[in-house]
């Protein structure tokens, strides 16, 4: 529509967002970069598979016990604070890894609390930066502000791996340095930010209103179905905690060869945004979601039994596009089909459920690897996601049924 092109000017000119665009993609880009260090160093220190998905574990373990609270935390306190604080902690954990990697008295038991605090720290951060976006602008310009800053999200997680990987090839405490000043002036341009408008008081805590996001979502199939199967795809599907051992043991590249392989799937998630947003989905939308997920299951598997860089690349681009789509697809259900007074609640419990995926699926590859060996262990995450894309398919026929985002509104 011409009348809406336009509207992204004002909103690049609108220094509140503009603050929140970049905090939002230096903190990712630091956090990026500090993975692949970490990955790499862990790998480095110990030769274990267990050890690289323990990180995952250790991520995990913070989220699952905060999640619960913070919507409700995020609705009492100023957020910006929040998200500052956030940012300085991550930062000062990632200095401290820094110190730790220069004087040599870092170890794989320092490394694991660094991110233990660091996953603490960005479970605040994450949904109470989405509370924050819909408070810094005027209403009308917020499906263009949510579309600006996912596509910041895709391009630090392109940016930041390769980045690190750039800078490990000089050892680990350049990465973590570099890390930690992006996480520090993101939570300085967090500072900075004015609000336009405040948040209504929400009602009191209670251990009612604490799980009332659950009830809601299992009271309606389509959403359930969406969050569950991205979950266990995710899940089932995480090849990331791995990458460090393809990279070294398999393709026989260093450093630079796992920030490309790090990036890979955001490549093709940003492809296939760009696509998706000049052509966005009108029919068989539930239809389209479980081929996506099938299609990420089958990258999945092509990535395990690769041992061409090249190929290997492309599996995990083709992989980015099709999760891309799974997540496009899910979030706007959810998005659509909750009351604006539950949002908070379901979003939290929808970040508990996808953010958390991500970091215990990396424990469940590791564990998984040292039982059977990388390459099976890959292969059997991917025929999985395969087999639970055609469960869900069966268990949830109103997904299934889902033809237009139009007919699941509230």
């Amino acid at each position: 529509m011409p009348h809406d092109a336009p509207k992204i000017r004002p909103l690049l000119h609108h220094r509140p967002f503009v603050l929140f665009w970049f905090a939002r993609v230096f903190s990712a880009i630091a956090f990026q970069v500090s993975a692949v260090a970490v990955g790499w160093q862990i790998y480095a220190l110990t030769g274990s598979a267990f050890n690289l998905g323990m990180v995952g574990l250790v991520q995990f373990l913070p989220m699952v016990i905060l999640t619960f609270i913070v919507g409700h935390i995020a609705d009492r306190y100023d957020r910006r604070a929040i998200i500052g604080t956030c940012q300085a902690v991550e930062g000062c954990a990632t200095a401290l890894l820094a110190v730790g990697s220069f004087t040599g008295w870092l170890h794989p038991a320092g490394i694991f609390t660094a991110v233990a605090i660091v996953g603490a720290a960005r479970s605040f951060e994450h949904p109470t930066m989405s509370a924050l976006l819909p408070g810094l602008i005027p209403a009308p310009l917020l499906p263009k502000a949510a579309a600006l800053a996912s596509s910041a999200h895709q391009t630090a997680t392109i940016v930041g791996p390769a980045l690190g990987g750039l800078l490990y090839a000089a050892g680990p405490t350049l990465p973590y340095a570099a890390a930690a000043a992006l996480f520090l002036s993101a939570g300085m341009l967090s500072a900075l930010i004015k609000l336009e408008r405040t948040t209504p008081c929400p009602e009191p805590l209670s251990l009612n209103s604490l799980f009332s996001g659950i009830a809601f979502i299992r009271s309606r199939p389509a959403i359930l179905g969406a969050i569950s199967l991205d979950l266990f795809a995710v899940l089932l599907g995480g090849a990331t905690a791995l990458l460090p051992i393809y990279a070294r043991d398999i393709l026989h590249t260093g450093p630079w060869g796992l920030g490309m392989l790090r990036s890979s799937p955001a490549v093709g998630a940003l492809c296939m945004s760009f696509v998706l947003a000049r052509r966005p989905l009108e029919s068989r939308i539930g239809q389209v979601m479980f081929a996506a997920v099938s299609v990420f299951g089958m990258a999945t598997m092509i990535f395990a039994v690769s041992s061409s860089l090249i190929l290997s690349l492309g599996a995990l681009c083709i992989l980015g596009a099709a999760d891309v789509i799974s997540v496009v697809i899910r979030m706007t259900l959810v998005q659509l089909a909750t009351p604006d007074p539950m949002r908070g609640r379901v979003s939290a419990i929808n970040s508990l459920f996808i953010g958390t995926s991500n970091q215990f699926g990396e424990f469940e590859s590791g564990v998984t690897a040292a039982l059977f060996g990388t390459v099976p262990a890959v292969m059997i995450g991917g025929i999985g996601t395969v087999a639970v894309a055609l469960i869900w398919m069966r268990l949830f026929p109103e997904l299934r049924n889902v033809d237009s985002f139009e007919q699941i509104e509230t």
